[in-house]
């Protein structure tokens, strides 16, 4: 087991991580930026090292800088968390060479599963099954529309880097696809110094359901069950929870191993998620794997007893994986709490927090880097805190998310809290009957304003 682990990370899940590892008895260090010298992660690290000035790229995705960390303090390991450098396989590939073991997967699993273009190539052939379109990345917008036409519009254009719905574009004709195709790739190229773009299919009514996997590196995975993300703005994920409403044993059976398939296919080693859409007749769809840890994580360790990075931790170390998979024994609801104003385009809200109070209670868990008196700053992302409930039914998990969301005070900050205490009164979202356009055609905006 490691003596000593680094986390290359900021904030909730930094503080995430060093739980874990002092209740395994591991030494931790810390490393943060200027504008986070005042962070929980800083304060409960046994060891902290500032590694740059605010900006991400001077910090917190600098790899000479939080390698050079590691080395000084003697850390024989480093966890990525999510963002920044998780899914970067340079970062992987350094660790490596310096002798430092990267808690997630290879470099060469990342770059299968990271491209996503690469990636639908690689799960269609484990027999996933995947979304029609392009086999990898298109030349030209003749090829696009060519494609299109075979496999009917509506289409979506997407960045085989992308992220965070950047460098995507739904396209209805021929008429619409130059222009989509050249702003697609603009933000792209802008957002990730990478312009390439495949094309697939548009799933219409799309829920979005992702299945949680373990792999030992050696060819052997398990599933921990699905979480539902349907949730979301902009492609940005608001709410998740688990089991999904639209789920069923044997729909859960096989996008369980469909996933366990693409797993083996590329022995992939440690936690990751494989996403899927499922359209209105329950037909799955594979759309990408995230080679890391989620930010929602919790909420199937809510309904598993499982610590996941705990299992991180153990599989990189080379502690055998159970042969099992995990099945809900529970429900478990989670609500991301961000310093934004829901009232105003969910317009960032930085600033000091001047009082905040955390909610409390049978089933309900606050995962949060932040305090009375704690600045949020503008350089990173928005995120206050997680809240998760758990509970016997979907009903009761929603009754106590409101209850727990009116129990949280936060002031000084807009929060988007408003916002969660609305969407558990919401109709359709009680019924369980939405899809990842639910906010965008369903949802009352405007009375946030008038409140």
């Amino acid at each position: 087991m490691f003596k000593k682990i680094l986390i290359a990370n900021r904030g909730e899940i930094a503080l995430r991580v060093i739980r874990t590892c002092r209740e395994m008895g591991i030494k931790t260090v810390a490393v943060y930026s200027t504008a986070d010298k005042e962070s929980l992660h800083v304060r409960f690290a046994d060891e902290a090292v500032c590694i740059g000035p605010p900006l991400s790229k001077e910090s917190y995705l600098n790899i000479l800088s939080i390698v050079s960390a590691a080395e000084i303090t003697n850390a024989d390991a480093i966890h990525p968390g999510f963002g920044f450098l998780s899914e970067n396989a340079e970062f992987s590939r350094i660790c490596n060479e310096h002798g430092i073991k990267f808690i997630g997967p290879s470099p060469e699993m990342i770059n299968a599963m990271g491209d996503k273009a690469t990636a639908k190539a690689t799960m269609k052939k484990a027999g996933v099954p995947t979304i029609p379109g392009s086999d990898g990345l298109l030349k030209t917008i003749a090829e696009g529309i060519k494609i299109a036409e075979k496999v009917r519009y509506p289409v979506i254009l997407k960045a085989t880097a992308g992220g965070g719905g950047k460098g995507m574009r739904i396209v209805n004709n021929n008429d619409e696809f130059e222009k989509a195709w050249k702003d697609a790739k603009m933000e792209a190229g802008a957002s990730f110094g990478n312009d390439g773009l495949y094309l697939e299919k548009f799933v219409e009514e799309p829920r979005h359901v992702e299945i949680q996997v373990l792999g030992d590196g050696k060819g052997h995975a398990i599933h921990l069950s699905e979480r539902d993300c349907s949730i979301q703005r902009r492609h940005q994920k608001l709410v998740e929870e688990t089991p999904s409403p639209i789920m069923t044993d044997r729909l859960r059976e096989s996008m369980g191993k469909a996933a366990i398939s693409g797993c083996k296919a590329i022995k992939y080693e440690g936690a990751g998620t494989i996403e899927f859409l499922v359209d209105k007749h329950g037909d799955f769809f594979f759309m990408e794997m995230n080679t890391r840890i989620q930010v929602e994580h919790p909420v199937t360790e809510q309904v598993t007893g499982l610590d996941l990075i705990k299992k991180q931790i153990e599989i990189a170390a080379g502690l055998p994986l159970e042969k099992k998979n995990y099945y809900p024994n529970a429900f478990a609801m989670e609500c991301r709490i961000n310093a934004e104003d829901p009232a105003n385009g969910f317009r960032p809200s930085p600033g000091k927090i001047t009082n905040i109070n955390f909610p409390g209670g049978l089933g309900v868990r606050v995962d949060s880097h932040a305090y009375t008196g704690y600045t949020i700053p503008s350089n990173y992302d928005s995120m206050i805190a997680k809240l998760i409930v758990t509970a016997p039914s979907r009903e009761e998990a929603t009754r106590k998310m409101k209850r727990a969301l009116q129990e949280f005070i936060i002031e000084g900050v807009k929060t988007t809290i408003p916002f969660h205490i609305k969407l558990m009164d919401d109709p359709g979202f009680r019924s369980g009957k939405f899809t990842t356009k639910y906010l965008e055609t369903s949802f009352d905006f405007d009375s946030l304003k008038e409140k």
